[in-house]
């Protein structure tokens, strides 16, 4: 990725060139964001049909890609984002501290 700065051009090859941001570059590991979590989402083991769509379209990196696919919550902020994606509806929510 090529990136102007005025007239100066700055080339960032890897990670580590990046300056410091906010949100790390496609993985937010090093931040716990369950946080603000006010639904959490549960896996349907007898209705999912392992398709990982649920880990493909998270966000964070809170799904793991294991048979049956597996939620991190100390990662998963309830964005929902899971439970709409899932062709199957082999994801629902529950309120959060029940």
């Amino acid at each position: 990725m090529v990136k102007k700065k005025n007239s100066e051009v700055i080339v960032i090859e890897k990670a580590d060139d990046m300056p410091p941001m906010p949100a790390s570059m496609g993985s937010m590991r090093h931040n716990k964001t369950a946080s603000w979590r006010s639904i959490r989402p549960i896996i349907l083991e007898e209705k999912c049909k392992r398709c990982m769509i649920c880990w493909k379209f998270c966000p964070e990196p809170a799904i793991f890609p294991t048979d049956p696919p597996a939620i991190d919550y100390e990662y998963c902020k309830g964005c929902g984002i899971c439970i709409e994606e899932c062709p199957f509806d082999a994801i629902v929510s529950e309120k959060e501290g029940k």
